[in-house]
């Protein structure tokens, strides 16, 4: 055992990767649906022993601390109570915390050949998964999906009865042979005909079991006509795609392009990629560059790393999930959306070398037309076309009902003016004597609102476990401050940071004078704890005590904070109630509410904006790292 002093002052709150659970009778029941969940999604912590009270959790300790572990693994290693054990020794830790004996279970992602983790003898009703609210029971569609993820066979060789040739749109047909032969002019597949050179690809198939044989699902997803694509007979009902531009300021404008399934071109996947990939590239500020010839190269790193995202959003997508690919473009950034949910965990993405692919023929298909790195490769392309730019690093991201995989590619600095600024001031000579992971940390955190050791693992070339060590050292520094457990740790830019000489320093510069302290940041002016927020305002985190309306607001986000299951009108209701006291941004929310600040911005926040009910802080330039929202008086 050992002293956990982290958690000692931390106001903790449950996420998708961490929950509080008490022991005072033992074993709780909900323990094993939790277990289901977190092995289904991705991964987490369950800490037995602390219980929810005004708002913290208290440790009360786990009473009879042997036998209850004796008791959790004859439950964990029994297959009537739980389908499999995941967990290793080193999976469940005795911790003191507050001089309360705790257990801590690690919870592994589980792979897709082990989901879906039940309990009980059934998975159709024992099958949980997380999200931002909890744990929650899977629908019978979500399990059938994840047994279909087992297969090795890969789902789109599946041949489409009575889907023949005549479902094949021939000019899409004849323009990918055409990109073919300019790859490879000397191919031996160059002269067959249609049907022989589909099946050489994948597209066409004859089941030798059942004798039938026809177009496979890759084949009428790459060539396929678009009624033949929306025909019901081809089981895949969710099939859409989106590519959708924003670079006007103009609030009233919605998108600036867009293509979509509108009947005026055959929706397929290689039309698709044939229109979005040019408007990808039309705004690309890439310097001009020669090559060994003194010619104009024209294709750069980043080409190919916008053609690698584009591609890996088709091979990775789950055809049979809900919402399609969704391609969409700002002034900022990329994003890049596909239903179904990641096949490897976040590290074995960022490790790459390992390819698991639902789509495997479409893989084919698009590789062999110079589209498409080979396997595991994909992600360290991105990567080095954003680098090579000193972009931001890309991230991607999980979620689910509906389950979705999305990439974001910021076009922004790696160590914005901006943000520097900010932290120079706030942190003085403090900050410059930073080594360049620890600027980076910091400054990852004052941009995207927060920071974990998953995100720098995206950001720098460095080690978990270095990561993890400059992360405390930050905290211990008193420059950033944690909230939540292992690897489920979130860091935030500290509000104040204490210096070797005991005084202390908020964003902006400080003057003392008499025990008052009075502090200009970006038009923000703070006196004896009292706070005005103007517009340009670039602090606006919700502290305990830094704003003299910190109880009333406590007091309005009660009710989310004693609910994780609250009904999302009700959520709605007192975030509007928040944001009717004055300008509050998505961390002043998500610590007033005790919930993920992802979760807040994608399931309330952008629909409360989009009908009205709350107004942007930054209405031109909604992506603002600070950005903060008020409720629209009626």
């Amino acid at each position: 055992m050992r002293q956990l002093d982290l958690f000692a002052s931390l106001p903790l709150h449950e996420g998708a990767d961490l929950e509080f659970k008490s022991a005072k009778g033992g074993l709780p029941g909900s323990l094993w649906e939790t277990y289901s969940a977190m092995a289904n999604s991705g991964g987490g912590s369950i800490v037995l022993g602390a219980e929810h009270k005004d708002g913290r959790y208290v440790f009360s300790g786990v009473p009879d601390i042997g036998k209850t572990k004796s008791d959790f693994w004859n439950t964990v290693n029994n297959r009537g109570k739980v389908s499999r054990n995941l967990l290793t020794d080193d999976s469940v830790r005795e911790l003191t915390v507050e001089r309360a004996r705790i257990l801590v279970i690690s919870v592994p992602r589980a792979s897709r050949r082990e989901r879906p983790i039940f309990i009980g003898p059934n998975p159709f009703g024992g099958t949980h998964r997380r999200n931002f609210e909890g744990d929650y029971r899977c629908t019978d569609d979500e399990v059938r999906r994840m047994f279909a993820d087992q297969a090795d066979e890969s789902g789109d060789t599946r041949v489409l009865e009575h889907f023949g040739l005549a479902d094949a749109d021939p000019d899409t047909l004849r323009q990918y042979r055409q990109r073919f032969s300019t790859t490879a002019p000397e191919h031996p597949w160059i002269p067959l005909g249609d049907v022989e050179f589909l099946s050489k690809l994948g597209a066409w198939r004859k089941d030798r079991i059942s004798g039938q044989e026809g177009l496979t699902v890759a084949g009428l997803l790459m060539f396929g006509r678009d009624e033949a694509l929306r025909a019901p007979e081809t089981g895949l009902p969710g099939y859409h795609l989106d590519y959708r531009e924003k670079l006007s300021a103009d609030p009233e404008v919605r998108w600036t392009d867009r293509v979509t399934l509108d009947g005026t071109w055959h929706g397929n996947l290689f039309q698709f990629y044939q229109r979005v990939i040019g408007r990808l590239n039309a705004d690309l500020k890439i310097p001009f560059q020669l090559d060994a010839d003194l010619q104009r190269r024209d294709d750069t790193i980043v080409h190919k790393a916008l053609r690698e995202a584009v591609v890996n959003s088709m091979i990775h997508a789950d055809y049979r999930g809900q919402g399609g690919i969704v391609i969409e473009k700002y002034a900022d950034r990329l994003e890049f959306s596909n239903p179904g949910s990641l096949l490897l965990s976040h590290e074995q993405i960022l490790r790459g070398g390992v390819s698991e692919c639902r789509n495997k023929a479409l893989q084919t298909m698009f590789q062999l037309i110079g589209r498409g790195e080979k396997a595991g490769s994909g992600i360290d392309t991105i990567r080095q076309g954003w680098r090579s730019q000193h972009w931001r690093s890309p991230s991607l991201r999980e979620s689910t009902q509906p389950d979705r995989a999305v990439l974001i590619l910021p076009m922004v600095s790696m160590l914005p003016a901006e943000s520097l600024a900010r932290l120079r001031a706030r942190f003085g000579g403090e900050f410059e004597r930073l080594s360049e992971v620890e600027a980076q940390v910091l400054v990852t955190a004052d941009v995207e609102g927060e920071v974990s050791n998953l995100r720098m693992q995206e950001m720098a070339a460095t080690h978990s476990a270095e990561l993890t060590k400059v992360l405390q050292g930050l905290v211990r520094r008193g420059l950033l401050r944690p909230a939540g457990l292992g690897r489920g740790t979130r860091y935030r830019v500290a509000e104040v940071s204490t210096r070797p000489s005991g005084s202390t320093h908020k964003a902006g510069s400080s003057t003392h004078k008499g025990g008052e302290s009075t502090h200009k940041a970006g038009g923000s002016s703070h006196k004896g704890g009292d706070s005005l927020h103007k517009p340009g305002d670039s602090s606006h985190s919700a502290e305990p005590g830094a704003h003299a309306d910190w109880e009333h607001l406590m007091r309005i986000a009660g009710p989310a904070r004693d609910s994780k299951r609250l009904n999302p009108v009700e959520m709605e209701s007192i975030i509007l109630g928040l944001c009717a006291v004055r300008f509050m941004t998505v961390t002043d929310l998500a610590v007033l509410l005790q919930r993920n600040p992802d979760g807040l911005r994608n399931r309330y926040l952008s629909k409360l904006v989009g009908n009205g009910a709350l107004e942007l802080l930054y209405p031109d330039s909604p992506n603002q790292p600070d950005q903060a929202y008020r409720a629209v008086a009626l």
